[in-house]
C-alpha cells in the first residue's frame, strides 16, 4: 500500500508539471486583478513584485540586525563568582551565563535564520494548515546556499598564504553530522516511513531533535560523559591525511571552589559548572591572566608608539585594537555586515571615533578646571621635620592655598611636648602667624636646646588653630565678619599638626632603614632608599651597602645591581641609596630583593677629635679599663634594627587600573546594543562610512562614500520604522528580542506572498522561486557576515562552523514546528496531514549527497599541505571555491529540472 501511495503521488506530480501555476490569494496580499494579463502587464507586474521583494529583503535584514543585537546582549550576560584556590586565596571574576556553543545553536541560529523558519510556519498557518512548497523549499535552498556558496566564498576571501582552522573540531563534527542527518530524516519521513503523510509523532520528533542536537553539541564542547575522563586532541597523521585522536590529561586545575550568589561551592574539578546553569567556565575563564597579559602588551606597545598621548586616549586606541582582534560572535558579524550594507557604518570604527571624541573633550574639560578653591586653607607643608640637637633653631613652613589672596589671614600656633620636653630639649613657643594680602608662605621658628648628655632621638609637636580674617589695618575683623563668614572664607587644611624630631649629636650614630619592608611600583624608574643616622651624628662615618637577589632578578632583568659606600659627614643624618627598577609592565607582579647594610666605619670622631685616626683610637681604648671601654663604645657608630631591607616590586597600580578599565570596555555587546530611543533615532537618520578596512590602528572614521549615501536613502524608511523597537538595554535585551521577532514575522508573511506572486507571474513554480530567489535574498546578510568573519577572525568557527549548526536548526525548528502544528490540527479532525514528497524529497537527497562531498573536502583541507578549512595556497583556494560554487549551481539546475519534470524525481 505504501508503494502504491508513492506511485500515485509521483504520477500526480507528473500531471501537475504540465500545468502552469495559477496565482492565488496570499496570507496577507490579495490577488492582483485581473487574472491572465497580457505579456506587457506580466513584465510590469513581475518588475513591481521583484522590486518589492528586494525592498522587503532590505527591511528584513535591518530588523534582523536589531534582533541579532538583542541576542548579542542576551548571550553576553555575565555572572560574578568567587573562586577559592587550594591555598585559601580567593579571587572574584565574571563568567558568561550562556555557553558559547549553546547560544550559537539556539538564539544566534534562530536570529540568522528567523525569516526562513517563520516563513515555513506562517505559510502552513496561512494556508489553513495545508502543506506549502515555499517554506520547506526555502529552508533546503537556504541550506544549500549556506553550505556551498558561503563556505566557498569564505575559502577564497582569506588572504593568500593564510589559513583558518576550525577551533572546536568536536562541535563541528557534531553539528555537521546533525545537519546532514536532518535532511536524511526529512527524506525518511516523506518517502520511506509514511510516504506522502506526516504523522504527529514524526513532526514532534523532528522538533525534539533540536534540543537533542544542542545537547550533543554541548556535551562535545564541555567534554562530558566519556570526554569527562579522556581529554582528546586531534592531529593530522603523517600518512594519508588521516585525523588521529590522542588522549591525555585535561589541562584544568585539580581543585577549585566557586561561590555563586554568596554560596560557596566546592568541587574537585570544574565539571559541576557544566550543569543546567550552563555557565561558560573553561580554561580561559579560570585563568584570566592570559587576557590581561595580552592587553598589557598592547598598552605597552601603544605607549612606546604614542608617548605624547594621554592615558584616556591610549585606552581608546587599545580598546579599538583589542575589539578588532577579539573573537566575535555570529550575532556581531551579522550586525556588522548589515550595517555596512545599509550605510550605517562600521560598528568598531564608529565606536572608536565616538570614544576618541569623548576622551578629547574630557581632557579639555579637566585642563580648564583649576584648583580655584573658594576657601583659603592654611596648613603645614611639609608636616615632618628633623634637626640636630646643636642646630640652634628649626624653621617650620606654614602655607595658604586657594581662596581670595587679597584677604589678610592669621592663624595661632602652639608647641606641645612629645618625647622631647619644653625647657630641656626645646623652647616652648606660641603665637600668631599673619599672612598679609598676597602672601602664601610663612615660617615658625622654634629654639632647640643643646646639651652634652647622650640621649635617644626625641620629638615634639606644633599645632595650628583659630584661623582669623584680618582687616586692611591688620586687626581682626569684627561685626560683619561673623564666625560663619570666616569659615566660608578661610579654614585649617590638612595637615594642621607638624612633628619635629631632634637627633642627638653626642654619638656617632645608629644606622638603619626606616622600615624593614619597602614596596615599590615597577614603573617608578629609579627608587631611593633612605638610610637614617639616629641617636647622634658626630664624626665622618662610611657605611657599605649592597643588593642581594630574591625572587626578583638583578643584572637588568627586574632591577640593576647596586653596591657601594655611603659617607655621612659630621652632623649629616640622612643619605639615600639609588637603585634602578626595570618596568616590565606586568599586570600582576610580586617579586622581591634585598638591600643590606654592612658594618659602619668611624673615619673621624668630630671637630674636637680631628686628627685622631682609627688605629690611635683603638690603642687608646686598649689602655682603658672595662667600664671606660663600655662608655667609649657607646659613642661608636653601629647598625640599628633594620639593616636588611626587603624591597618588594609590585605592578604599577596605574597600569593595572588602565588594564582593568580596558577589560570592562571590551564588551562587544556595548557596541551593537543601544540604551535609548534617542540614540536609535539619531543612528537611523545618520549616514556613516561603510568601508571595512580594519587595518587602521586608530580606527578613524572616514567620510561616507556615494554607495553609502545611496543605500542609506534606500533604507532610511526601515531604519526609522525599526527605531521604535525597544533599545537592547531594556529587560537585558528581551524586550527588543520579542518585538523584533514579531516584526520579522510580519515582513516574512509579506515576503512569502510577494515571492509566490512573482513566481506565478513569470511562470516559476514555488519550489524554484524558493530555492533561487527567496533563499538567496534571506542569506545575503549571512554571506557578508561570514566573509567579514573569515577575513578578520583567527579561526574558522565563526564563518563556517555555524553554517552546519544553522542548517540543522532550520529543519528542526522551521519544518518541525510547522509540520507538528499542521499534523496535530489534522489529527484532531481525524484527517491526515499530506505532504507531496516529490520535489522536496529529491532536493533533500541531492543536497545530502553534495553536503557529504563538501564536508569531506573541508576535512581533506586540514592536511599539512593546505593547513585549514579556509584559505591556503591560491590554487587550492580557487579549486575549492569553484567546486563549491559548482555544487550549488548543479543543485539549482537539478532541482529546477526535476520541478519541471525534465528529470524524474522520487
Amino acid at each position: 500500500s505504501r508503494l502504491g501511495g508513492f506511485v500515485s503521488a509521483v504520477s500526480t506530480n507528473k500531471t501537475e508539471c504540465s500545468k502552469p501555476e495559477a496565482c492565488t490569494k496570499g496570507v496577507v496580499l490579495p490577488i492582483w486583478e485581473p487574472q491572465n494579463p497580457s505579456f506587457g502587464d506580466k513584465v510590469a507586474r513581475a518588475t513591481v513584485y521583484f522590486v518589492a521583494l528586494v525592498y522587503m529583503f532590505l527591511g528584513v535584514s535591518i530588523i534582523a540586525d536589531r534582533f541579532m543585537a538583542s541576542i548579542e546582549v542576551i548571550t553576553s550576560q555575565e555572572k560574578e563568582i568567587t573562586i577559592k584556590k587550594p591555598n585559601g586565596e580567593t579571587t572574584t571574576t565574571t563568567v558568561r551565563i550562556w555557553n558559547e556553543t549553546v547560544s550559537n545553536l539556539t538564539l544566534m541560529a534562530l536570529g540568522s535564520s528567523a525569516p526562513e523558519i517563520l516563513l515555513s510556519v506562517i505559510e502552513v498557518i496561512g494556508h489553513k494548515f495545508e502543506a506549502g512548497t515555499l517554506g520547506p523549499s526555502t529552508i533546503v535552498g537556504s541550506a544549500a546556499f549556506n553550505m556551498f556558496v558561503i563556505i566557498g566564498l569564505c575559502v577564497y576571501v582569506v588572504p593568500d598564504g593564510e589559513t583558518r582552522k576550525v577551533k572546536h573540531l568536536r562541535v563541528f563534527f557534531v553539528t555537521a553530522t546533525w545537519s546532514i542527518f536532518a535532511y536524511i530524516w526529512l527524506y525518511l519521513i516523506l518517502s520511506v516511513i509514511s510516504p506522502g503523510v506526516v504523522q504527529v509523532w514524526e513532526g514532534l520528533l523532528t522538533f525534539f531533535f533540536f534540543p537533542i542536537c544542542v545537547l550533543f553539541a554541548w556535551v562535545a564542547d564541555r567534554r562530558l560523559l566519556f570526554y569527562k575522563y579522556v581529554y582528546k586532541r586531534y592531529r593530522t597523521g603523517k600518512q594519508c591525511g588521516m585525523i588521529i585522536e590522542t588522549e591525555g590529561d585535561r589541562p584544568l586545575p585539580s581543585k577549585v571552589d566557586i561561590e555563586m550568589d554568596g554560596k560557596m561551592l566546592n568541587s574537585h574539578g570544574v565539571d559541576f559548572l557544566d550543569g543546567p546553569l550552563g555557565l561558560d567556565i573553561d580554561e580561559k575563564d579560570l585563568d584570566e591572566e592570559e587576557t590581561r597579559r595580552d592587553m598589557a602588551k598592547i598598552l605597552k606597545e601603544l605607549k612606546q608608539k604614542h608617548p605624547d598621548k594621554e592615558v584616556e586616549q591610549l585606552i581608546e586606541l587599545a580598546n579599538y585594537q583589542v575589539l578588532s582582534q577579539q573573537q566575535k560572535s555570529r550575532a556581531f558579524y551579522r550586525c556588522q555586515a548589515t550595517r555596512l550594507m545599509t550605510g550605517a557604518g562600521n560598528i568598531l570604527k564608529k565606536h572608536a571615533a565616538d570614544q576618541a571624541r569623548k576622551a578629547v573633550s574630557m581632557h579639555e574639560v579637566r585642563s580648564e578646571v583649576g584648583d580655584n578653591d573658594p576657601i583659603s586653607k592654611i596648613f603645614f607643608e611639609p608636616c615632618s621635620y628633623q634637626c640636630l640637637e646643636n642646630c640652634g633653631t628649626v624653621a617650620v613652613n606654614v602655607v595658604r592655598r586657594g581662596g581670595d589672596l587679597g584677604k589678610a589671614l592669621a592663624v595661632d600656633y602652639r608647641t606641645e611636648d612629645g618625647t622631647a620636653n619644653a625647657g630641656s630639649d626645646y623652647e616652648f613657643t606660641e603665637g600668631m602667624v599673619v599672612f598679609k594680602a598676597g602672601e602664601t608662605m610663612k615660617e615658625i621658628r622654634v629654639g632647640i636646646i643643646d646639651d652634652d648628655i647622650f640621649e635617644e632621638d626625641e620629638n615634639f609637636l606644633i599645632h595650628l588653630s583659630n584661623v582669623k580674617v584680618l582687616t586692611s589695618d591688620g586687626e581682626e575683623a569684627e561685626g560683619g565678619e561673623s564666625e560663619n563668614h570666616v569659615d566660608s572664607m578661610a579654614c585649617l587644611g590638612l595637615p594642621s599638626t607638624a612633628t619635629v624630631t631632634i637627633f642627638d649629636d653626642d654619638h656617632a650614630g645608629i644606622f638603619t632603614f626606616e622600615e624593614p619592608v619597602f614596596h615599590v611600583s615597577e614603573s617608578v624608574g629609579t627608587m631611593e632608599v633612605k638610610v637614617l643616622r639616629t641617636s647622634g651624628a658626630r664624626g665622618v662615618v662610611t657605611l657599605p651597602y649592597k643588593t642581594v637577589e630574591g625572587t626578583a632578578r638583578g643584572s637588568g632583568e627586574d632591577f640593576e645591581d647596586a653596591h657601594g659606600v655611603l659617607e655621612f659627614q659630621n652632623d649629616e643624618i640622612l643619605k639615600s641609596i639609588t637603585i634602578r627598577i626595570l618596568d616590565r609592565e606586568e599586570y600582576n607582579k610580586q617579586s622581591s630583593f634585598y638591600v643590606l647594610l654592612e658594618t659602619p666605619q668611624w673615619r673621624r670622631s668630630g671637630k674636637e677629635r680631628t686628627g685622631v685616626t682609627e688605629e690611635e683610637e683603638e690603642e687608646a681604648l686598649a689602655g682603658k679599663d672595662e667600664e671606660e671601654q663600655r662608655i667609649a663604645d657607646m659613642g661608636r657608630p653601629m647598625l640599628g634594627d633594620h639593616v636588611k631591607l626587603e624591597v618588594i616590586i609590585e605592578e604599577s597600580y596605574e597600569f593595572k587600573n588602565t588594564v582593568d578599565k580596558l577589560i570592562k570596555k571590551t564588551n562587544l555587546a556595548l557596541l551593537v546594543g543601544t540604551n535609548s530611543w534617542r540614540d536609535q533615532f539619531i543612528e537611523a537618520i545618520t549616514v556613516s562610512a561603510g568601508e571595512d578596512d580594519e587595518d587602521d590602528e586608530c580606527g578613524e572614521e572616514k567620510l561616507p562614500s556615494c554607495f553609502d549615501y545611496v543605500m542609506h536613502f534606500l533604507t532610511v524608511f526601515w531604519k526609522v520604522l525599526f527605531a521604535f523597537v525597544p533599545p537592547t538595554d531594556y529587560w537585558n535585551g528581551w524586550a527588543c528580542f520579542v518585538v523584533s521577532i514579531c516584526m520579522i514575522g510580519l515582513l516574512t508573511a509579506v515576503i512569502g506572498d510577494l515571492a509566490s506572486s512573482f513566481g506565478c507571474t513569470v511562470g516559476l513554480k514555488d519550489s524554484v522561486t524558493a530555492v533561487v530567489f527567496v533563499a538567496l535574498g534571506t542569506s545575503v546578510p549571512d554571506t557578508f557576515a561570514s566573509k567579514v568573519a573569515a577575513t578578520q577572525d583567527q579561526y574558522a568557527d565563526a564563518s563556517i562552523g555555524n553554517v552546519t549548526g544553522s542548517n540543522a536548526v532550520n529543519v528542526f525548528l522551521g519544518i518541525g514546528v510547522a509540520w507538528s502544528i499542521a499534523a496535530i490540527y489534522h489529527n484532531s479532525k481525524g484527517e491526515e496531514f499530506r505532504v507531496d514528497p516529490g520535489t522536496l524529497a529529491f532536493s533533500v537527497t541531492l543536497f545530502t549527497i553534495f553536503a557529504f562531498i563538501a564536508v569531506g573536502v573541508l576535512m581533506y583541507r586540514r592536511r599539512p599541505e593546505i593547513g585549514g578549512e579556509l584559505g591556503g595556497p591560491r590554487t587550492a583556494k580557487l579549486m575549492t571555491c569553484m567546486l563549491f560554487f559548482s555544487l550549488w549551481l548543479l543543485y539549482i539546475l537539478f532541482s529546477s529540472l526535476e520541478a519541471y519534470c525534465h528529470i524524474q524525481g522520487f
